[in-house]
């Protein structure tokens, strides 16, 4: 290991306060310009109405930032927070934590929930959250320490670059014997040199006896972090935490409940999907038995290969053993491969443990590549965490420019002699290194869908409006990794989704096409209304959806709402009770999400998006774009435009159909968007009415103004 140092710059004590009911009471707040380090009090209206997590990112984004403020601007902040509920060991997926800044690909809010033990660890540290601003020349690490209560700004030099060894040097200086008390937040090369940089939360696993990660990786929020001149963000606590470590308002009350929900995952996942065993990646051959798994840029949804990344490849792969992200999960979904060797880049030849691969990595650097082979994907997870990128967007910029170069928009001349035919594997793994480097056409790609829609337009002459047919980005964010063509609930899921196309807040696919749960157009717009507003709870409170749904009671299916897991709602609805004290139902639940929900709405309106305009998708979202892709699902495409739509198809081309069927679905598309709007008490134009913000409580004044300013006054 390479000699490193750390010097240190500032240091700022402070008493830690008594955890009660879930809340430290106070935030964090780091100007890395000065550098400075100072306190705030948590108010009891910041409680009231943004509960904790995603809802404080927000509220401290919103006093840190203006109108024009752009990501790179020293003001906008990295807000990272946990939540009431989160750090409770007991409790299954309960120790997220949720990062917000603004985004260098859309330019509004992002944000991300994610797991290990950084956001606990700072909580009982005493910070509700934390909010980093301004900038350094200098690389810096920012270090609280709960247990010695101070906050240490240093400026580092020679540390490692990727986030694997760094996090390994960072844990080991920092741990003082204990490394289980120590975690890491880091960004990587990737983030430095591409927009869609993710941040590496880390937890240390004393069974493999090292740091592991989980990734918040939307949006770039790794980029911004990168760009302030920020290595790293470290947090320790005494890794000792039990119920009473939150304070709750009843502690029989949440011990209760909590072994109710922990006692019905391990009876019930073995049967159900088996997440404990390998993870999310059960998905891969549902989806591609449904014909929704990303395939050839979104063109297609199965492939005869697909087996081949699918969970019986993974149950083989992954290293057995508990694999929780956080303490005492019994999801334990965060599997890893041990003794992994890439064949490529600064680790070819080398033995290494990889965290992962989950769903949305296979089919994003998988079956959307049209690659098939389990260590390709295994290998592009690996460095994509090592450099610290997102997956998803990596998958999904890197799938838009191999079929432009199949369309012959791109040539080899302009890939730097790169043939970017779907299923060439060396390509797509030498595409995340330029990305890492920040040199060739990975740099280009880095740059994420729009803007290469822009530069192949005025670079290389590619022809826009197919461009923007098949770039599967929607507020310039890269869609998360689900066919939506056949799924006008997912549609409206990824195109009114408030930071861009990703499923964590509408993920309706399974409910829609796979159990047929919401058949009619009515029941899909009051879908959309419901489902974004409670997924919404989840990053309030620090908690992970998976324990929600992905496994469910055995009598479910007979519940008056299946697709919403009541029984499950009801016993959130308790645990929040029994933390803090604040009585509340399932409808409670639903309104404390409405305020936030309609608060990022308005937020983006703020930044200049969050109209109707904005909550456009690119057609392949929608139908078939090509005449290929069209055949490729002949029977179902005739049978929708002859039953649905009352059309004689006979004697028609395939490109009079595919007009036709466009016409027809776009037009779907613009209904839904209304009756979304109008059940979530927004005005046509997807902006919140008055009445609206002041009957969730938002109705501040700088709110009121905004939407005076934007023509809404009722």
């Amino acid at each position: 290991m390479s000699a490193y140092d750390l010097k240190l710059l500032k240091t700022f004590e402070y008493q830690r306060p008594a955890i009660d009911k879930g809340y430290a009471h106070q935030t964090l707040h780091v100007d890395l310009a000065g550098p400075d380090i100072t306190a705030r009090p948590v108010t009891q209206s910041m409680k009231d109405v943004f509960i904790g997590g995603k809802g404080f990112d927000l509220w401290l984004l919103w006093n840190a930032v203006k109108p024009s403020t752009r990501w790179n601007d020293p003001e906008n902040a990295v807000c990272i927070a946990c939540g009431p509920l989160g750090g409770t060991p007991a409790y299954p997926g309960s120790g997220k934590s949720i990062a917000a800044t603004l985004s260098p690909l859309t330019g509004t809010v992002i944000d991300s929930n994610v797991g290990g033990y950084f956001g606990p660890y700072l909580k009982f540290s005493g910070f509700d959250a934390v909010e980093i601003r301004g900038k350094s020349e200098r690389e810096l690490i920012v270090y609280v320490d709960g247990i010695d209560q101070t906050v240490q700004i240093f400026a580092a030099t020679d540390l490692p670059e990727d986030a694997y060894k760094l996090s390994e040097v960072l844990t080991d200086h920092f741990a003082q014997g204990k490394p289980r008390n120590v975690s890491v937040v880091s960004a990587g090369p990737g983030a430095k040199n591409t927009f869609f940089g993710c941040l590496n939360f880390s937890w240390y696993d004393p069974k493999r006896q090292r740091a592991r990660y989980k990734q918040a990786g939307r949006g770039g929020v790794g980029t911004v972090f990168a760009d302030k001149g920020l290595k790293a963000l470290v947090a320790r606590w005494d890794a000792g935490i039990s119920v009473e470590t939150n304070q709750p308002a009843d502690r029989e009350r949440l011990k209760k409940v909590a072994k109710l929900h922990s006692k019905e995952i391990v009876e019930l996942d073995p049967k159900q999907n088996e997440m404990a065993r390998i993870g999310t990646t059960h998905i891969v051959t549902i989806m591609n038995d449904h014909d929704l798994l990303p395939t050839h840029n979104f063109r297609f949804g199965s492939h005869r290969e697909a087996p081949n990344i699918g969970q019986a490849v993974f149950r083989k792969l992954f290293d057995p053993g508990y694999d929780g992200c956080w303490m005492g999960c019994t999801v334990a979904c965060s599997h890893g491969v041990r003794d992994f060797t890439p064949l490529t880049g600064p680790y070819r030849g080398r033995k290494v443990f990889v965290d992962g691969p989950e769903y949305e990595t296979i089919a994003g650097c998988g079956s959307l590549l049209g690659i098939f082979d389990p260590h390709t994907v295994v290998e592009l997870n690996f460095y994509c965490d090592a450099y610290g990128l997102d997956t998803i967007s990596v998958g999904t910029a890197t799938a838009f420019a191999m079929e432009c170069f199949e369309l012959g928009l791109i040539t080899a001349a302009h890939t730097g002699g790169l043939e970017l035919y779907f299923g060439n594997r060396a390509a797509a793994l030498e595409i995340v290194h330029q990305m890492a480097r920040g040199e060739g056409f990975g740099r280009l790609v880095g740059q994420g869908v729009r803007r290469m829609k822009s530069i192949f337009a005025k670079e290389f002459g590619a022809d826009p409006m197919i461009m923007n047919d098949i770039g599967m980005e929607s507020k310039g964010l890269e869609f998360s990794e689900y066919v939506t063509k056949e799924s006008l609930a997912q549609q409206g899921g990824y195109g009114l989704a408030l930071k861009g196309p990703q499923h964590d807040e509408a993920w309706l696919i399974f409910l829609d096409m796979v159990h047929n749960l919401m058949p009619t157009f009515e029941k899909k717009a009051e879908a959309l209304h419901w489902f974004p507003m409670f997924r919404t709870w989840f990053s309030l409170c620090g908690l992970c959806k998976l324990p929600w749904n992905d496994i469910v009671p055995e009598d479910n299916q007979s519940s008056a709402e299946p697709a919403k897991v009541m029984k499950h709602v009801q016993w959130y609805a308790e645990y929040f009770s029994s933390v803090t004290g604040r009585e509340s139902a399932p409808d409670d639940l639903i309104r404390m999400s409405e305020a936030v929900y309609n608060f990022q709405r308005i937020f983006n309106l703020r930044m200049g998006l969050g109209r109707r305009e904005h909550d456009a998708l690119p057609y392949r979202a929608v139908g078939p774009v090509t005449e290929l892709e069209y055949e490729s699902r002949a029977e179902r495409y005739d049978k929708h435009l002859t039953d649905t739509h009352r059309v004689d198809i006979a004697g028609k081309t395939t490109a009079e159909k595919v007009a036709l069927l466009r016409r027809f679905r776009e037009q779907q598309y613009e209904t839904l968007k209304y009756a979304v709007y109008q059940r979530r008490g927004w005005t046509p134009d997807g902006i919140p009415t008055l009445a609206t913000v002041k009957r969730l409580g938002i109705d501040f004044p700088d709110v009121v103004a905004l939407l005076k300013a934007n023509g809404v006054t009722a």
